[in-house]
């Protein structure tokens, strides 16, 4: 087993705390902006810690890859043009559709590319 990439040992805690039996991270990615602090990826699930309550709230949200509909880039070209240049992704989840804005484009292919290849499986 590889040891986890992360940004934040403190992210890294806080997923660690709630794994299950199991369950393995692959990568906790620290996330710019308001609302996403970090998104955390494991070998069962998605892991996002939503700072956009009332009242200054955090929530930590568990989305199983069954349960995701679809990863996508985010970006603001088209896609005639420079497409990966994102540095955000979107996933789909149900009705809900969760956000994250990474520090730099290769955190982002590769969180794009493991929740691309758990949903396929």
């Amino acid at each position: 087993m590889t040891e986890p990439i992360f940004d934040k040992s403190e992210q890294l805690q806080q997923v660690q705390h709630g794994l299950l039996d199991g369950e393995s991270i692959i990568a906790v990615y620290d996330c710019t902006g308001a609302g996403t602090g970090f998104i955390g990826l494991t070998t069962l699930r998605v892991v996002i810690q939503d700072k956009s309550f009332v009242g200054k709230r955090t929530a930590i949200t568990s989305i199983p890859y069954r349960n995701v509909r679809s990863v996508s880039f985010v970006s603001n070209k088209s896609w005639a043009g420079e497409f990966f240049s994102s540095s955000s992704i979107a996933i789909t989840a149900g009705p809900d559709t969760f956000e994250a804005d990474f520090r730099g484009l290769e955190k982002a292919l590769h969180a794009h590319a493991v929740i691309l290849d758990r949903i396929s499986r």
